[in-house]
C-alpha cells in the first residue's frame, strides 16, 4: 500500500481509483512500482540509521580486536605446523637410517646363515670321514685277529 501511495503522489491518475483491477494488473504499473520501491530503499538515512552508524563503531572495535586475536592464533598455528613438519622430517630421516641399518643387518644375517650352513656341511663331512676311517681301522684289526677292547 505504501508503494501505491508513493505512486499516487508521483503519478496522479486524474481521479481514477488506484484499486481498479485493470490498473493494478498493468505491466507498466508493476514496473513503476518496482522502480519506486527500489528508490524508496535508497532514501536519506534516518535517525535510526545514524544510531546504527554510531553503534557500529564499538562493533568495529570488537571486530578489529577479534581479528587481531584470530591473526595471533593463526601465527601460533603456523608456527606449530612448522615445528611439527620439522619434527616429521627428523623422524623421517631416522626412519630411513633405521631401514638402511635393518637392510645391512639382514644382509649380514644372510651371510652368517650361509657360512653356518657351509660349516655344518664341512663338519658333517669330517665326521663321516672320521667314522669311515674308524670303521676301516676296526675291520683291519679284526682281520689281523687282534682283539680291541670295546670302548663302550
Amino acid at each position: 500500500m505504501l508503494i501505491l501511495g508513493l505512486y499516487n503522489k508521483l503519478f496522479p491518475l486524474n481521479g481514477i481509483s488506484q484499486t481498479h483491477k485493470s490498473i493494478n494488473q498493468s505491466p507498466l504499473l508493476s514496473q513503476i512500482t518496482t522502480t519506486v520501491a527500489m528508490f524508496s530503499t535508497i532514501a536519506v538515512p534516518s535517525d535510526a540509521h545514524r544510531r546504527d552508524i554510531v553503534s557500529a563503531a564499538p562493533e568495529a572495535e570488537v571486530l578489529r580486536r577479534r581479528n587481531e586475536e584470530l591473526e595471533k592464533e593463526l601465527k601460533k598455528s603456523i608456527e606449530r605446523e612448522e615445528k611439527m613438519r620439522a619434527e616429521l622430517n627428523k623422524t623421517w630421516e631416522r626412519l630411513k637410517v633405521a631401514e638402511e641399518a635393518e637392510e645391512r643387518l639382514c644382509s649380514q644375517l644372510g651371510e652368517l646363515e650361509a657360512e653356518a650352513v657351509d660349516q655344518a656341511r664341512a663338519y658333517r663331512t669330517r665326521v663321516i670321514n672320521l667314522m669311515d676311517q674308524l670303521s676301516l681301522a676296526q675291520k683291519l684289526l679284526q682281520s689281523a685277529s687282534v682283539t680291541v677292547p670295546n670302548s663302550q
